[in-house]
């Protein structure tokens, strides 16, 4: 539903939130070689603070635990990988969360290049998680997404 390959990403998600942000990281292909590998080795998710039980380069259908921490508090959020793109000027993938994780939804983690330009893109697609607690502090949760986007676009520059 993220459409990693995809430039350009439809409008149409039904029932869930949808954003979409990007920012330029840098330029030239020293830039594009690192963050091309870092990228598919969940650095824009460790660089942000959460641990991947994973070190390996993603692959579709891995299945890792996510786990974010914050004032002593632990919160596992399992994920499944869906789509691994590597191309020439474009390289992510994208994970679905799994029974457990703290919402419902989609993220992809993309880099790209145009030119000289190297551009990060999170896009995600969120709804409250089925189950209690999570869904009854799924207002909270959208507050943190927000902090969380805007790590993960620090994370690889």
């Amino acid at each position: 539903m993220t459409s990693p390959d995809l430039h350009s990403w439809s409008t149409a998600q039904g029932t869930h939130r949808k954003s979409e942000v990007s920012t330029v990281i840098g330029h030239g292909d020293e830039v594009w070689n690192r963050v091309s590998v870092d990228i598919l080795r969940w650095k824009v998710k460790t660089a942000s603070g959460f641990t991947v039980s994973s070190s390996a380069t993603v692959a579709a259908g891995d299945r890792v635990q996510i786990v974010a921490g914050a004032l002593g508090v632990r919160v596992v959020e399992p994920v499944e990988v869906l789509r691994v793109v590597q191309a020439p000027d474009r390289v992510g993938f994208s994970y679905r969360t799994l029974p457990g994780h703290p919402v419902h939804g989609e993220e992809a983690f993309i880099v790209d290049r145009v030119g000289d330009q190297v551009r990060l893109t999170i896009r995600s697609l969120t709804r409250a998680a089925p189950q209690q607690p999570w869904r009854a502090l799924f207002p909270l949760l959208l507050i943190v997404q927000k902090v969380v986007r805007r790590r993960y676009l620090r994370a690889l520059g």
